[in-house]
């Protein structure tokens, strides 16, 4: 972490010092705004945290509550929301709240009325990342983004008692052509209206979308007529896996999920209600929280369950939905108009929480179109880079609605034995075999974007085999080079809306003149054709679009680090203070060799972009200088 860039900074070093803010005054509505974003969900403030370090970027964010969410809703934190998390800066602080899911147990009817543990399975396979598994209270993931927004230069916040009943745009208009009608929802306020215009909204708001509704988009798909109840309660039990995830299933009176909650004492329940006819809705039957206790305790006969305290519970019905598309532009209009509406998590997608994967792709749809805002509205970028959204991220949901609708099946216990047949899994309960199947993509590493604008072909995919090309980056161990700190490469990955370039050196390359990675690096700095040159403006640091690192097979104390490329050594800052953190090597002395470890090419050596989003764009050759250009060129506008 550097933070006496530009002085020395004796402060916390999170916060940042206040920009002014001429655009809006006190509690007055601005007349006009950058970006509106509909709903402080998750997707909603991971939209906001990455705006929010952009001041010139004039962000409101609007909530029709009247204060921030203090309990309930969405709990489960994948492996790859974890490696988002650690890109914000707050990946460590939820490790240490959250309970960490390490096993999972499988329970089933067993003979003469018991209740017998059936199968045991590692949560998350060894080597898929270095992030664990956790479960958190949605509201304190919430809290995590409001303090990046707080400390952040525009000190952003949202306003509470504010909600987007309509919309309308005029697609002639070159500036803030989306027209607002905002409706008050404080006490004495009521049905008010108010009206702004806006470069672009995203309606974070929700299944019930009014900002979707206004662009004519419709959910579509099916229900499973099925009622469930979720419950997070303090109780006295004997079931022995009460501090694992267990799933339950009863001879008669069917199943329940237990998922263990950070505190140490708070448990989540996933309970099966009643069937509903194809017709009914889970509220006209009137159950409550004693029914999910009753259930409860039916299931897990002959356990015991003493609930002494409901902290939050809901009854839902579960449901399979997607939109046709995430922003306002009809497939005809898609060469002559760039969107100025998108769409974001529970407002283009909704599917049941057996998965655990809501809040997480809901907070990776935002986290891909964060950067892409940033890029378009500081002039990186043209506005048909807002295209590639919709493309990438429903394909994404598409993939978990599919997912969840057959997960559903099986927790639930309709789909039969209708799975491959896997020697690694025989003997196993279905739920279990289907569990162990699908671990990649509950751990939220399955999504792979299609070659494109954003991703580049696999032609060199053999240079760096553990890379998947449209899928994220992987990351290792590896020492850096000026300190001789152990670190993981991806945590040098900010969520600061800049591309990476990673140059793995090949063999006997120790960065001196005459070398391929000093080569390649002389022209990534001097050349006018480098993408270095090309897309960083006038007055910009060199690393403020394109951060260039190098990552060599030797070890670190058989390197020099002044005899790295200027590249390599970059002067920062006002002051022009060197950058000792770009240059890394394979971690020899503990056995994790990143070359090894990731299939990266030994002789060759290799580039790997990294996307913004911590996804790798590409892989070339260390002298594919043309290939590197055009791929950067089909993204990035020229300003050099």
């Amino acid at each position: 972490m550097q933070y006496h860039v530009n002085g020395f900074n004796p402060g916390d070093p999170d916060v940042f010092p206040a920009a002014p803010n001429p655009w809006r005054s006190g509690d007055a509505l601005p007349q006009t705004v950058d970006v509106l974003i509909a709903g402080s969900g998750p997707a909603g403030l991971c939209l906001a945290a990455q705006l929010a370090g952009v001041p010139q970027i004039r962000t409101m964010l609007v909530e029709p509550k009247l204060g921030p969410m203090e309990k309930g809703q969405a709990d489960g934190i994948s492996v790859r929301s974890m490696e988002m998390f650690q890109a914000f800066g707050f990946g460590e602080k939820v490790m240490r709240e959250a309970v960490w899911i390490n096993e999972t147990t499988f329970w089933a009817a067993g003979a003469q009325g018991s209740l017998d543990r059936v199968a045991r399975v590692q949560d998350v396979p060894d080597g898929i990342s270095e992030m664990p598994h956790v479960l958190l209270n949605q509201a304190r993931v919430h809290d995590m983004f409001l303090d990046i927004m707080r400390r952040a230069p525009s000190r952003l916040v949202p306003d509470h008692g504010l909600k987007v009943i309509d919309l309308a745009i005029d697609p002639a208009a070159a500036e803030y052509p989306v027209t607002v009608t905002l409706e008050h929802t404080a006490p004495g306020r009521e049905g008010r209206t108010s009206t702004l215009r806006a470069n672009y909204v995203i309606g974070c708001d929700g299944a019930r979308s009014n900002v979707r509704r206004a662009i004519g988009g419709e959910l579509h798909g099916d229900a499973a007529h099925q009622a469930w109840g979720v419950m997070d309660v303090l109780a006295v039990t004997d079931f022995p896996d009460w501090r694992m995830k267990s799933f339950v299933r009863s001879r008669d009176d069917g199943i329940l999920m237990v998922l263990p909650r950070e505190g140490g004492h708070l448990v989540r329940l996933y309970v099966e209600l009643d069937a509903l006819g194809e017709d009914e809705r889970v509220a006209e039957r009137g159950m409550g929280a004693q029914d999910i206790i009753a259930q409860a305790q039916r299931i897990f006969r002959p356990f015991s369950l003493d609930v002494k305290d409901v902290v939050w519970w809901s009854i839902y019905e579960i449901g399979h939905r997607l939109t046709d598309k995430f922003d306002d532009v009809p497939e005809a209009e898609v060469a002559t108009r760039a969107p100025r509406v998108m769409l974001a998590g529970d407002a283009c997608h909704t599917h049941s929480p057996k998965a655990g994967q809501g809040m997480n792709v809901s907070m990776g749809d935002t986290f891909n179109l964060g950067w892409k805002l940033i890029s378009v509205l500081t002039g990186r970028a043209d506005s048909a880079l807002l295209h590639t959204y919709s493309g990438e991220r429903r394909a994404a949901a598409k993939g978990l609605v599919e997912f969840d609708h057959k997960w559903a099946r099986v927790v639930g216990g309709s789909a039969g034995e209708d799975m491959e047949f896997d020697p690694a899994t025989a003997g196993l309960p279905v739920v279990a075999r289907a569990f162990i199947n699908n671990l990649p993509f509950t751990c939220g590493l399955t999504i792979q974007y299609e070659p494109g604008r954003l991703t580049g072909a696999a032609t060199h995919q053999h240079l760096a085999t553990g890379f998947d090309i449209g899928k994220r980056f992987h990351s290792a161990p590896v020492v850096r080079l000026a300190d001789a700190k152990p670190m993981h490469l991806g945590h040098c990955i900010d969520a600061d809306a800049r591309f990476r370039l990673f140059i793995f050196a090949p063999a006997g390359d120790a960065g001196g003149a005459g070398g391929a990675v000093a080569a390649l690096c002389d022209w990534l700095e001097r050349d006018p054709a480098s993408p270095r040159v090309r897309h960083t403006a006038p007055g910009e640091d060199p690393d403020a679009v394109i951060d260039t690192r190098a990552v060599f097979q030797q070890s670190f104390r058989d390197l020099d680090y002044a005899a790295m490329p200027s590249l390599l050594r970059p002067r920062v800052g006002r002051h022009g203070l060197c950058d000792y953190e770009k240059v890394f090597c394979a971690d020899l002395k503990s056995g994790n060799d990143i070359f090894a470890m990731r299939g990266i090419d030994r002789t060759a050596g290799c580039v790997v972009v990294v996307r913004p989003d911590q996804y790798v764009g590409h892989i070339l050759p260390l002298d594919a200088r043309a290939a590197l250009s055009g791929y950067f060129a089909g993204i990035l506008r020229k300003r050099s």
